[in-house]
């Protein structure tokens, strides 16, 4: 009786949602490395992002059974440990594609800046909870935003913009919900404008490069601007049905680079064309649905805080990359949640999905 209680609880919509992206995402992974696999006898990133699959789900049921208010007792020392685990990459982590991103334990590579999102957000929700009766004038919310700028700072070193981008939109929704009036938030937008030539002194020569192919691709069609170029051409030659699984010229020929990270939507566009890219649109928006419907309806304010940190999350990396491998923004290397290949950010993303899971079950079971 009580595990029938204990699945009825739980919010199926964005279960299976998750569960759709997930298998969806597998799938273009195997075909994305179809050749590497090929030429090694051996499906690695498979096999891999599966494994990690279920150690996930395993512990997103282990996890369901503990109250997510817990969280609020350790934010402290969680914050002390996300300070501590990103000063340990810039010391003793090792680079790849030009950045400092990765520490090596093992065979496994690991990104603590997608950890960091995850723990930021918890913070930062704890962080606000506590102040929330007295956040009234614009400067009450300014030690909030110290509080995120510290570990904002270490990520932008390593570097990632991405990530660090991903920080500003947790803070972003957070602040919306806790009563940031919207009119400060377009007084910071005029500032940031007004920064910006300043800002552009500050970004490494690669960002800047991006920057530029984006406003125009063709600058540099072999070098900075190959990605982009690639990602839309596979995407516009899926047309209505796609080319078929396994069968997307740019993406098994090895055409478009980071084709199973990075640019997993554009082998979804070439191979499922558009019918493909609207499931996948429509799983995403039932996770942000749902998302805000907990965030809505958790029982105390930490909940609420949680979900929309949660979302927001989800949503930022969603329009980013996909508005990414479309040529309509800047590439940042921000990766298509539960989608993309990569142990870090789907463990990330699962156990944040996890926290949703949870607010939403201990709100049905004090109704209950």
């Amino acid at each position: 009786m009580q595990q029938n209680r204990y699945f009825r609880n739980l919010d199926w919509w964005l279960v299976i949602a998750i569960l759709g992206l997930v298998g969806i995402g597998i799938c273009l992974i195997a075909s994305a490395t179809h050749s590497f696999a090929v030429a090694t006898g051996k499906a690695w990133h498979v096999e891999r992002q599966s494994l990690f699959l279920m150690i996930d789900l395993a512990l997103v049921i282990f996890s369901l059974r503990f109250d997510y208010r817990l969280l609020k007792d350790i934010a402290t020392p969680l914050y002390i440990f996300n300070i501590v685990l990103l000063l340990a990459v810039m010391f003793l982590g090792h680079s790849q594609l030009g950045a400092q991103r990765w520490i090596q334990i093992g065979p496994l590579s690991i990104q603590p800046s997608e950890f960091s999102k995850a723990i930021m957000i918890v913070c930062l929700a704890a962080f606000l909870n506590k102040r929330l009766e007295t956040l009234d004038s614009f400067t009450d919310y300014l030690p909030a935003m110290a509080y995120v700028f510290f570990p904002f700072v270490l990520v932008m070193k390593q570097p990632d913009l991405g990530t660090s981008l991903v920080f500003m939109a947790i803070l972003l929704g957070m602040l919306l919900i806790s009563g940031f009036k919207v009119k400060w938030l377009m007084y910071m937008g005029g500032a940031l404008i007004a920064l910006m030539p300043a800002l552009w002194h500050i970004l490494k020569e690669y960002q800047k490069n991006r920057i530029r192919v984006f406003l125009n691709p063709e600058l540099d069609p072999f070098g900075a601007g190959y990605h982009v170029i690639q990602s839309k051409i596979a995407i516009g030659s899926g047309l209505l049905a796609g080319k078929g699984w396994f069968l997307g010229t740019q993406s098994q020929l090895n055409f478009l680079p980071e084709n199973h990270t990075d640019f997993i939507f554009a082998v979804a566009g070439e191979e499922f064309g558009f019918i493909g890219i609207l499931v996948i649109l429509l799983l995403y928006l039932i996770v942000i649905w749902r998302g805000l419907t907990i965030a809505l309806n958790a029982e105390d304010d930490f909940g609420t805080l949680l979900a929309v940190g949660i979302t927001f999350m989800f949503m930022f990396h969603v329009l980013v990359n996909i508005g990414m491998t479309a040529g309509i923004m800047p590439v940042t290397g921000v990766p298509l949640p539960f989608m993309s290949y990569g142990v870090s950010s789907l463990t990330t993303n699962m156990l944040l999905a996890g926290l949703l899971l949870n607010i939403n079950m201990r709100r049905q079971q004090l109704q209950f």
